[in-house]
């Protein structure tokens, strides 16, 4: 079965997430090692999907201006890639 790092930081993330219910009946999720990601949804579910969503969108954003993420579940994002030369592919 393969392995995606990214999949595997995204989960690791969301493992660490945490649920408020507000006194809408609304809720909100946050990861607090990942500053700044925050979602809001009607329901728990859709909080969850808005919460994996803006993950996912600050993780790439992050990504793209060379911001340092943290390091989730042992998984660094922020190590140069190693590529293997293209004989071996």
């Amino acid at each position: 079965m393969a392995r995606f790092i990214l999949s595997d930081y995204v989960e690791e993330a969301l493992a660490q997430a945490v649920y408020d219910k507000l006194e809408d009946g609304t809720f909100s999720g946050r990861i607090p090692v990942c500053k700044g990601v925050i979602a809001f949804g009607k329901t728990l579910r859709e909080c969850e999907e808005e919460l994996r969503s803006t993950l996912e969108d600050w993780i790439w954003l992050g990504l793209k201006l060379g911001h340092s993420l943290p390091v989730i579940g042992g998984i660094d994002l922020n190590q140069e890639p190693k590529r293997e030369p293209v004989d071996t592919l």
